[in-house]
């Protein structure tokens, strides 16, 4: 046996390391490895901060409202009573909405529903800095941007029903929304591919000399695909007017963000790599939110170019209507979660500031309530594609070619249409 030969077999055999989550169904839940810091500790920076000068932002974690609702530090001095108050009739309307599309599901009025609880200050917080012309694209979980804009619930709930009221007419899955009007691109079923094309569209509006920004959302799960990567390498070099939004809540459809690489690094400090600088925000709290995304949006608009947020959050449903979380989660992991719930969080600082009384959160709460009870009726009364009254199939023929073909008009006729 020669030299080499004994210094291979020296070695143990390899191996591959495999994350592992915090707690598993039938153990307790366990978050000691989220530190959250203290409220204000973390300071607001110039908006010309560069890549390197934002580490210490993407480690650290920027709160505004600690866990007795006062409100600290530098970030709250942006955030208008009238910010907080839209932002809590948008949360309180997103959950009802939630509540109410899912108990339909179960009622088989639609296949399939997926919600945002315990996400609705990310999505309400950060469209309050947008101005009308900006573009978001994004993931599942961000129904707060059209509710924000006072987007027509029952517009929402005919295209979930796929009914012949439903903007789309019914060529798209259920909660996969569009508005061009309301600055919404249509939802893709395939993870990522809004990334890169999100840093196209502000690449376009810069090519054009025009002012509009625009707004990436992803889940930590996604951020392991290829799309994202390409994604950040034409945002780290040319530049554009966009927010990299990562929501980290800590589980993709079934495994937690560790399998996504969120234990070696935070997703914040991903974007220094690429030369992007970074902020890690407590995506529970209204206030913090805003105020990121108010920052991140003046940046875009000075031509400062990008900056990647991660939202630290919490998925407190299951990850949709298909899903089963007490299979890979543990039971009380969500009353565990260090960082509370938004709705709440808000509420109570509304309160201890003078800004808001019970019986005005429960005019909110039951408002919302009558709202989405109201547009369901409504949607109902269209159609419900259950009882054989979705949008007809007739519309899988137009809206595709600027002039139709003549095969496709061949089709169409042999079809009935």
């Amino acid at each position: 046996m020669d030299g080499h030969s004994r210094i291979v077999d020296d070695y143990a055999p390899l191996s591959l390391t495999v994350p592992e989550p915090s707690g598993r169904p039938g153990e307790d839940a366990d978050f000691s490895h989220v530190d959250i810091g203290e409220a204000g500790k973390m300071p607001r920076p110039s908006i010309d901060l560069g890549a390197e000068e934002s580490r210490p932002f993407t480690t650290g974690l920027i709160r505004v409202l600690d866990m007795d609702g006062k409100a600290h530090g530098a970030w709250a001095e942006t955030v208008t009573p009238e910010a907080k108050r839209k932002g809590l009739e948008t949360m309180i309307r997103a959950r009802a909405f939630d509540a109410r599309m899912m108990k339909a599901q179960r009622q088989g009025k639609t296949s399939f529903y997926i919600q945002c609880l315990g996400e609705e200050a990310i999505a309400a917080g950060h469209q309050l800095a947008l101005r009308k012309g900006d573009m978001n694209f994004p993931s599942y979980r961000q129904v707060g941007i059209l509710l924000s804009q006072d987007y027509p619930v029952r517009l929402l709930m005919n295209q979930i029903y796929s009914n012949e009221g439903d903007p789309l007419k019914g060529r798209q899955l259920p909660i996969m929304y569009s508005s061009k009007e309301h600055g919404f691109f249509t939802i893709s079923g395939n993870l990522a591919t809004q990334w890169p094309q999100a840093v196209g569209w502000a690449m376009a509006s810069a090519i054009k000399g025009d002012t509009k920004i625009c707004a990436a959302w992803i889940g930590d799960g996604a951020t392991a695909e290829g799309d994202w990567h390409t994604g950040m390498v034409f945002a780290g070099v040319y530049k554009p007017p966009v927010i990299l939004n990562i929501v980290n809540n800590q589980w993709a459809i079934s495994s937690f963000q560790g399998i996504a690489g969120g234990l070696g690094a935070t997703f914040a400090s991903r974007g220094l790599g690429y030369g992007i600088p970074g902020l890690r925000v407590d995506g529970n709290d209204f206030l913090a939110v805003h105020a990121a995304a108010q920052w991140a949006a003046e940046r875009a608009r000075r031509n400062l170019g990008p900056v990647l947020i991660e939202y630290l959050s919490y998925r407190k449903g299951a990850h949709s209507t298909s899903d089963d979380p007490s299979a890979y989660r543990p039971k009380d992991e969500a009353e565990k979660w260090p960082l509370g719930d938004p709705i709440d969080r808000l509420k109570q600082h509304m309160i201890v500031a003078g800004e808001l009384t019970e019986a005005e959160f429960d005019d909110l709460s039951g408002n919302a309530e009558t709202e989405m009870r109201e547009a369901e009726q409504e949607a109902e009364a269209i159609g419900l594609v259950s009882e054989g009254n979705g949008a007809s199939t007739k519309h899988m023929f137009t809206d595709v070619y600027a002039e139709m073909p003549g095969r496709l008009k061949e089709q169409r006729q042999k079809a009935g249409f």
